[in-house]
């Protein structure tokens, strides 16, 4: 299992030039869950997740790790806490799969220290926990895109940290495919006591796959909590400005996004009918 860190925010600020993007977030993620920030296109997921990650420097307030602002912790020792897998990661161009896996362990490595036996245990449980060990050899170059992710996925496992971020790791992916990888992290979770934040565009998979949900709109929170809390029709009129029904998903009893368009909509709802009848 892994140890258990304390992850917040406190009147964040951020953006990218003159334009505030993150504006005034105070948030606290649920340790040991999984937590998925969701809101309309450009209102802030990402940036705010590359500022909790402190790849973007917050123009105020502050990110707090066990107490502790992040940007004044040592980046090694940041990395071996807190790994990140960016949205679209790049790897070098001819590198193998398990060459690229085997750089998640860097931040346990010291100065001139030979590749361990530790290190070869971490590469071979990512790569096997991911299912691509039978994949070590080839390049990342020829993968699909569902292997390519679960590539970079194993080279976050390999780090080892036990907070994770992602930032919309079903992108470009089938539903085949968006399914594997938010099994798979909902495995390393309960496995391994994880705590994952990520970023998602669809709202009904988010509600789905998270135990704590994060909305924005145009850079601030609007509601957090138990997905069958947050996701309201009302919410999703403010957050997406989207007309929809919310029902409970037939597959899992969580709630269920079904937006209404101009066309093909139903005059009357259609009937129901009992699940067994």
């Amino acid at each position: 299992m892994t140890v258990s860190h304390t992850l917040e925010t406190s009147g964040l600020v951020a953006g990218y030039g003159a334009t505030t993007i993150v504006d005034g977030v105070d948030l606290v993620v649920p340790t040991g869950r999984i937590s998925v920030i969701v809101g309309a296109n450009a209102c802030g997921k990402s940036t705010l997740l590359k500022t909790i990650s402190r790849l973007l420097a917050p123009r105020s307030g502050a990110v707090l790790l066990d107490g502790r602002r992040i940007d004044e912790l040592p980046t090694r020792e940041l990395a071996r806490t807190l790994g990140l897998l960016p949205q679209q990661p790049i790897a070098p161009e001819g590198i193998a799969v398990a060459d690229l896996v085997g750089r998640g362990r860097h931040p346990h490595q010291k100065l001139f220290r030979s590749w361990s036996t530790e290190d070869e245990i971490a590469v071979a449980e990512a790569l096997e926990v991911t299912g691509v060990a039978d994949l070590a050899d080839r390049s990342v170059d020829e993968l699909s895109g569902g292997q390519r992710q679960r590539v970079w996925i194993a080279m976050a496992l390999a780090q080892e940290t036990d907070v994770l971020l992602l930032d919309e790791p079903t992108t470009f992916l089938d539903v085949t495919h968006q399914i594997e990888v938010l099994d798979l992290l909902t495995d390393l979770n309960r496995r391994r006591g994880t705590t994952i934040v990520m970023v998602l565009h669809d709202i009904n998979l988010a509600a789905r796959y998270a135990d704590h949900l994060f909305a924005l709109r145009a850079g601030r929170l609007v509601a957090d909590g138990a997905p069958s809390d947050v996701v309201t029709r009302e919410l999703i009129a403010e957050v997406f400005d989207l007309d929809a029904m919310v029902i409970p998903d037939p597959v899992s009893g969580t709630p269920l996004v079904l937006p209404r368009g101009r066309h093909h909509v139903l005059s009357s709802p259609v009937r129901t009918v009992p699940a067994g009848a």
